[in-house]
């Protein structure tokens, strides 16, 4: 049975890094086509499950991507703990950003961080 626009859909990317390569998992809610795109990033000790409600509530506007930032939740952890730093965590969410929009019309993305996902 396939899943609703309105139900999680578990996914995930691969990143670099200089010390190999890492795994990056997201849940992505809505409509895989829909050009709208809010991307919504967790704070240092969170996951991307902490905007489950959030997205369940906008996914009929939006296709919203959760990702769980390098290290938590259902990602892999980096080989080096010094790259625990934002310039790792832009790079990898270049990557996402590029993977959920090479299919579609999305020419940005609409951005929502709590805490360290809002430095991001």
């Amino acid at each position: 049975m396939a899943q609703g626009r309105n139900e999680a859909r578990v996914k995930s990317v691969q990143c670099s890094s200089p010390a190999g390569l890492h795994r990056i998992a997201y849940k992505e809610w809505g409509d895989p086509a829909n050009p709208r795109v809010l991307v919504c990033v967790h704070g240092v000790t969170r996951v991307g499950d902490d905007f489950d409600d959030l997205a369940r509530a906008l996914c009929d506007q939006y296709r919203v991507v959760c990702p769980d930032v390098a290290g938590r939740g259902r990602s892999e952890r980096l080989r080096d703990p010094r790259l625990y730093a934002v310039p790792q965590y832009v790079a990898d969410m270049v990557t996402l950003i590029a993977r959920v929009t090479a299919n579609s019309e999305a020419g940005r993305v609409d951005w929502f961080g709590t805490s360290m996902g809002g430095l991001i």
